[in-house]
């Protein structure tokens, strides 16, 4: 009997570098990697979108426009190259705009994408209809998405058969165009018994012939079993990676579904050893990165709280910048009572930051006394209905801190009013500035924001990581015993280790170990941070109360000020985290300057 042919799109190269790299990856250091692939025979490739669009401007000081220009000229004109797209979020740190979403799937068909998968974290169905209206228009294929997870144990109400079939029936009723259908698990924690009655269930519902696609993670060590269940139920095309990005965090391994469906009625298709070459091609292109050690773990305690995969490492690569990987454990453990009481959205990019940062907030200020915007917002609307009302306590100190009503406008409805998220809004950024107004730069400010305009000004910095090369002798390097150098974000420092010490261009730091790795020391301060501070009178020092970034900063020398305005906004944590003023008086000296690195406690401005 003939076997089933089934079809696969390799990961590798966004959900792969997503899940182990934080995204944060140098586009032709990967592109021999790409070539290999094809030669391997894969014509079918996750090539962009989620954070590798953003993660480009961000931490690599690359366009991601680039990125995609480069992956289809390497892929070939035949492949299938597809991005993720966040509804009416797209690839934004917010939700955009309508003008915003079609100039996405425009932008996004000029740079050589042929299909564009996409989901709305809620699954409020709301979200899908314009934004896959701009992608069908453009003349892509459109993917149309049901996210999945499982609850937390002890919860229900959504997240089973019955949940995703209604999801998928209001799909359908809404009349959106869409090529395929994919199920997809971000977070890996579905089991597999409901993966199957689902895509059962879509199977009988669906039209004869259409695709449906299944996605998942390695992350609860339940994928492989997960994606045979699809199969049986009549899925047609499964997601898998290529090592050194498969497993843990990531999709299987080609390799290793190849292995589990031998002897089945399935078959992948593929020449193994072809695969299995190209793979040494990756490992060889990636052995200069630092591979997280919670990357390619399995982690029996994620259906507790459901961390996916592509959010986990983002995450723990800033706890590292910052020099708080020591909490991480404490983050992910009150990360359960957060998804408990904020209404079931699925654990995906990007409820799943949401989550995090609200978690993120409970572990280091306190139980629920600093509501994260994100997570306010989505309690209360902003984003769309959640597939269950969020707690009425969680919801009423949200909107106390925010200042907001709860709302069920509809999304669009919401920021199509809003003067922010205006095209117009955009266009002045780059004036402002004096950018260039093309499409691409309208759409880097609208999706990136201040991060975008630094890049588009050449200000932006490199925030990979790599593995720091075994030091030369002493003799050789020229340098005295002991000495190292250490480029940290693209910035050399002589380091010389002595003892618990080390002195970093001749300042002496306390070695700081973290999980069994010794943390690079702080960048030194800035000429403007390294100035003196007096603390006489009635001078008051307004500090940093969580490691950040400077996004702006809003006051100079001279200024008056009220108690509450706004002095400096921080990005902690991808949250633009406003620090303001607690007394009247006239800025004494501001110590910070926009993309400036602060620690905790670290004085940004004195008032007097």
């Amino acid at each position: 009997m003939a076997k089933k042919q089934v079809s696969f799109m390799c990961t590798a190269f966004r959900d792969g570098f997503q899940s182990v790299y934080g995204a944060r990856v140098l586009t032709e250091d990967f592109m021999p990697a790409v070539a290999a692939a094809r030669e391997a025979g894969i014509t079918y490739f996750e090539a962009g979108g989620g954070a590798m669009f953003q993660s480009p401007y961000f931490y690599c000081n690359e366009d991601a426009f680039h990125m995609m220009d480069r992956f289809r000229e390497v892929a070939g004109p035949q492949a299938n190259l597809q991005t993720l797209s966040r509804g009416v979020n797209i690839v934004c740190l917010d939700s955009a705009s309508s003008e915003v979403i079609k100039l996405h799937a425009k932008l996004f068909k000029k740079h050589g994408i042929t299909t564009i998968r996409n989901f709305d974290a809620l699954n409020d169905v709301n979200n899908l209809i314009y934004s896959g209206k701009c992608i069908h228009e453009a003349g892509l294929k459109h993917q149309v998405v049901v996210t999945m997870m499982a609850l937390p144990p002890g919860c229900t109400g959504a997240h089973d058969p019955e949940f995703y079939e209604k999801t998928l029936r209001q799909i359908l009723d809404a009349g959106i165009p869409y090529d395929s259908v994919c199920f997809k698990d971000a977070s890996g924690t579905s089991i597999p018994a409901y993966v199957f009655e689902t895509v059962k269930r879509a199977r009988k519902m669906l039209p004869e012939g259409t695709k449906i696609q299944y996605h998942t993670h390695e992350t609860a060590g339940c994928g492989v079993l997960a994606y045979k269940a699809a199969l049986d139920a009549g899925a047609d095309t499964i997601d898998l990676s290529l090592s050194p990005v498969s497993g843990g965090t990531c999709q299987p391994d080609v390799i290793v579904m190849w292995h589990a469906l031998r002897g089945s009625e399935y078959d992948l298709g593929v020449d193994i050893d072809k695969v299995r070459d190209a793979e040494k091609v990756f490992i060889d292109c990636m052995k200069d990165y630092f591979l997280p050690p919670e990357a390619t773990k399995v982690e029996p305690l994620i259906p507790w709280s459901p961390m996916p995969g592509g959010a986990l490492t983002a995450n723990t690569q800033m706890l590292r910048d910052n020099n708080l990987m020591g909490r991480y454990n404490d983050m992910i453990a009150a990360m359960s009572e957060v998804v408990r009481r904020g209404g079931f959205g699925t654990s995906v990019t990007p409820v799943s930051q949401f989550y995090f940062q609200q978690a993120f907030n409970n572990v280091l200020q306190g139980p629920w006394k600093k509501i994260a915007p994100g997570y306010g917002k989505m309690v209360l609307g902003y984003f769309g209905k959640t597939p269950v009302a969020p707690d009425p306590e969680i919801i009423k100190i949200a909107s106390e801190q925010l200042g907001l009503a709860p709302t069920t406008r509809p999304v669009l409805e919401i920021n199509d009013a809003d003067p922010k998220k205006s095209i117009g809004t955009f266009k002045k950024m780059l004036s402002d500035k004096g950018l260039p107004l093309t499409e691409e730069n309208i759409f880097i400010a609208a999706a990136c924001q201040e991060k975008g305009i630094l890049f588009l000004e050449g200000k932006a910095s490199l925030g990979i990581r790599k593995n720091v090369p075994e030091a030369k002798p002493a003799a050789q390097a020229g340098a005295k015993p002991d000495g190292y150098t250490v480029t940290v974000n693209g910035k050399a420092f002589a380091v010389e280790l002595k003892g618990d010490k080390a002195l970093v261009n001749g300042k002496e730091y306390a070695v700081n170990v973290v999980d069994g790795l010794t943390a690079a020391p702080p960048a030194p301060a800035s000429a403007s941070a390294a100035a003196p501070v007096s603390t006489s009178g009635a001078e008051t020092e307004i500090k940093a109360a969580v490691p950040g970034v400077v996004l702006r900063v809003n006051v100079s020398e001279g200024d008056v000020i009220a108690e509450g305005d706004e002095l400096v906004v921080l990005d902690v944590m991808k949250m633009e985290t406003p620090v303001v003023s607690p007394c009247d008086g006239m800025v004494k000296a501001v110590l910070v300057a926009q993309t400036d690195k602060v620690n905790t406690g670290e004085v940004l401005v004195v008032v007097g």
